[in-house]
């Protein structure tokens, strides 16, 4: 070997030397700087409230902020490809919507992400879904509501979060079960749903408790049943969709932590074992519940074979639904 040749070598080496001990250093000195959350959804909805409670107590944990950055719109696909483009360094993470994440695949023809552009990181928010109507439509019990969109056929219309959203498919598969027709409302988010709901714009919707119990205590809205198998300790007194005799309405939300593909390990392994303390603290779990939620904490395997499973059986309900995109 040449001298010149030696000399190139042993720079090549302390470059990449210096380039390994250089990433060892910044993953053991994660994080340095804010990490800034992005959520799929306008602020207002149980996914924005899910990434606000979490970044709220795992700031502490992190010893930085962590930043709540609402991208709503686009069926999540604007969130999504902002955090796929996004540097793998841990920084940037998305708090993903189960329905965005395991529904919209199945209808959005120009897709902008694919399942390979992200990993898991944790398991945040598990959450039925509740049937909420306006406080002046004049039915008290689910059975009501399907005697009533039978007798008046196409004139009732719900909200939901987009088109695509677990909204408009338990709304769908509502429709499937009490042989009735009613008319989609799709929005960008569960927040401007919400507002119109509550200004009797649309009749009724679909969603994960948190964002509508302030409402429902006021009298504002009537919920009619928990789309779960059990009853929301939150709600004791709505039965669930098969005790309204509608055992096949039933649709649970979850709401998780996914990171860029490329993120090292190291990282996912540091934030999913402080995401872990932070669901899986008391005083977290008891304000999900008060929200009619469940903090639910599944490790990245374990999220991985959530995400896997759901993939395969709602793809079945958004053939029969015959839902398509926008």
């Amino acid at each position: 070997m040449t001298l010149q040749r030696r000399h190139f070598t042993i720079l090549a080496l302390a470059a990449l030397g210096a380039t390994a001990f250089g990433g060892a250093w910044a993953q053991a000195g994660y994080p340095v700087k804010p990490v800034t959350m992005v959520v799929p959804t306008a602020a207002g909805g149980t996914t924005d409230l899910s990434a606000r409670m979490l970044a709220q107590a795992l700031g502490p944990v992190l010893g930085q902020t962590v930043v709540v950055d609402n991208k709503g719109g686009g069926n999540g696909n604007i969130a999504a490809a902002a955090v796929k483009r996004a540097e793998a360094d841990g920084y940037t993470l998305l708090m993903q919507y189960s329905g965005y994440h395991v529904i919209s695949p199945h209808i959005t023809k120009q897709k902008q992400w694919e399942q390979g552009d992200f990993q898991p990181v944790a398991n945040v928010i598990s959450a039925p879904q509740i049937i909420v109507v306006r406080s002046d439509l004049p039915v008290k019990t689910l059975p009501e509501l399907i005697t009533y969109a039978k007798a008046n056929p196409g004139k009732l219309n719900y909200a939901s979060s987009g088109n695509g959203s677990l909204q408009h498919v338990t709304g769908a598969m509502l429709e499937q079960q009490g042989a009735i027709k009613m008319v989609h409302v799709p929005y960008k988010g569960t927040g401007p749903a919400l507002q119109d709901l509550l200004g009797g714009q649309v009749d009724l919707t679909f969603g994960t408790a948190p964002p509508f119990m302030p409402h429902i205590a006021s009298g504002k809205l009537r919920v009619l049943a928990v789309t779960g198998k059990q009853r929301l300790p939150s709600l004791p007194d709505v039965p669930t969709t098969a005790e309204a005799g509608y055992p096949r309405v039933d649709a649970t939300s979850w709401f998780a932590v996914f990171a860029p593909a490329a993120v090292p390990k190291a990282l996912v392994d540091k934030l999913t074992a402080d995401i872990r303390a932070v669901v899986q603290n008391p005083a977290f779990q008891q304000k999900a519940q008060e929200q009619g939620a469940t903090a639910d904490y599944q490790t990245p395997a374990q999220l991985a074979d959530k995400v896997k499973a759901d993939l395969a059986n709602w793809a079945t309900v958004v053939k029969t639904s015959k839902i398509e995109a926008d």
